[in-house]
């Protein structure tokens, strides 16, 4: 079988982070939605994802493929049927495509000449940006429990002030000492070569992918992400970091996503409750309008390489598209389009030469290089957004 894991119509739901990688990529919980149905499948699978996103992630065809919709996350049961898939078979819940297998792509039309193979079960799906952090909690204990089964963690310094260590897992190389670790609430899971810094307090659920650090007096709880090579510090509440962002200094972030290459400058905070503790709206790529969440807690969502200075407010439910740079003191309206640079007294244009510039500095620190593969991908998220910004 050829696994190929397609965005799917959740995808432009899924926006900003979408416009940088495909559906797959996202991560949730420990792992990303591609590295969760390889591990469950214990097979490589590849992308079907936008033109313009294919060079980075191509898609591998076969004469037998199995076509699954990126935004739901893979089960035991679910696995077994996937498995078991033949050509010219669909499986369905209600109306909802979850799988198909074919030769080739297929569209929702194509599909309805298909063997209908019903699904009954309940399903764990990524229908929006806040569910990424809204479904975290769930998705972490599932992944905590898949990952650790039968293993043995490493040794934990008795340094540190543990409670309940059967639900803390170390990984090769991952370094905690002199910290409060309590893993009542949910698991705490550090990846390879992770490191928690003297001082800090961590109530899990947690997961420190590998290489990331948490530095001196960091404050994390309530189900909560660090993505591979990222650093954080200060209060950081069921937040959800893709992978080599930084938030290294004091300042909260709760009920947020931020994506990669993202830097939150010291003391900067997002409101993730309003006065009136209404429920919050969040603006939807897809429908172009701020839509209801039925959340009560939503913070911010922010798009791969957008910077903050110090300092820097954001209101309750504020999306930040890619590539922009908020600085001007005060609070920035609820959406800020991609390439914006600015903050509440208004936005300029952020040009594409300006911003590969800084990205080429920030992404060699980390010893990555930005390429013209990268260059192409943001320079047509440039043209993709420019109905956005009226300035």
């Amino acid at each position: 079988m050829n696994f190929i894991l397609f965005d799917g119509p959740r995808r432009n739901h899924l926006l900003p982070f979408t416009f940088t990688r495909p559906v797959s990529e996202i991560r949730v919980g420990i792992m990303t939605l591609k590295e969760r149905w390889e591990a469950y499948l214990k097979a490589s699978v590849t992308s079907l994802t936008e033109a313009y996103l294919s060079v980075k992630y191509p898609v591998i065809l076969e004469d037998n493929n199995v076509f699954i919709d990126a935004s739901i996350l893979p089960s035991k049961y679910l696995i077994t049927i996937v498995g078991s898939l033949k050509a010219g078979e669909v499986i369905k819940l209600g109306e909802v495509v979850i799988a198909y297998c074919s030769s080739s792509v297929k569209t929702i039309e194509e599909l309805q000449d298909f063997k209908k193979i019903d699904f009954n079960e309940d399903i764990v799906q990524i229908n929006s940006t806040w569910d990424i952090f809204d479904k975290n909690a769930d998705i972490l204990q599932s992944d905590f429990d898949f990952i650790t089964e039968g293993r043995k963690s490493q040794p934990i310094s008795d340094t540190n002030r543990v409670i309940h260590p059967e639900r803390i897992f170390l990984e090769e190389g991952a370094r905690v000492e002199f910290s409060i670790l309590n893993a009542t609430d949910g698991p705490i899971y550090l990846g390879k070569n992770s490191e928690i810094w003297e001082g800090s307090l961590v109530r899990g659920a947690l997961a420190l992918c590998d290489n990331a650090i948490i530095k001196m007096g960091g404050k994390l709880y309530g189900a909560t992400t660090i993505g591979p090579f990222s650093k954080v510090c200060g209060e950081v509440s069921n937040s959800v970091i893709f992978g080599y962002s930084s938030k290294g200094h004091e300042g909260y972030l709760g009920n947020a996503v931020l994506g990669e290459w993202c830097n939150i400058g010291a003391d900067s905070n997002n409101s993730n409750l309003k006065n009136n503790y209404a429920k919050v709206r969040l603006w939807d790529y897809a429908t172009e309008r701020f839509e209801q969440t039925g959340l009560q807690f939503c913070g911010l969502m922010m798009g791969d390489h957008s910077k903050t200075a110090i300092n820097t407010m954001f209101n309750t439910g504020t999306v930040i598209g890619v590539n922009s740079n908020i600085y001007v003191p005060g609070f920035p309206r609820n959406f800020v389009p991609s390439f914006s640079w600015g903050g509440a007294s208004g936005f300029t244009t952020y040009q594409p030469a300006k911003a590969f510039d800084a990205a080429k500095v920030m992404m060699a620190r980390r010893g990555v290089e930005f390429n013209e593969v990268e260059a192409d991908i943001l320079t047509h998220v440039f043209e993709l957004t420019k109905k956005w910004r009226k300035y």
